[in-house]
């Protein structure tokens, strides 16, 4: 449960990323490398990343340490 609450915090902060930067989640998809139905899922925190995946994202938004590594 506090897994997955987690991944629902680090999706919004996500969202809320790239909205202020004005991209659709296609964008992102392009300019991350992260497919647009991935985007999406981790959006709503329904998808299980590799640290990987989750680091560059949060890189590539500039998250705060909290929303990518408190999982």
């Amino acid at each position: 449960m506090q897994y997955q609450l987690q991944l629902e915090l680090f999706g919004g902060a996500l969202r809320e990323a790239r909205e202020a930067k004005g991209w659709t989640q296609r964008e992102l998809a392009q300019r991350s490398g992260v497919t647009q139905a991935n985007i999406s899922k981790i959006e709503t925190g329904q998808v299980d990343l590799q640290i990987s995946t989750l680091v560059e994202l949060a890189r590539f938004h500039r998250l705060r340490g909290e929303h990518a590594l408190a999982l």
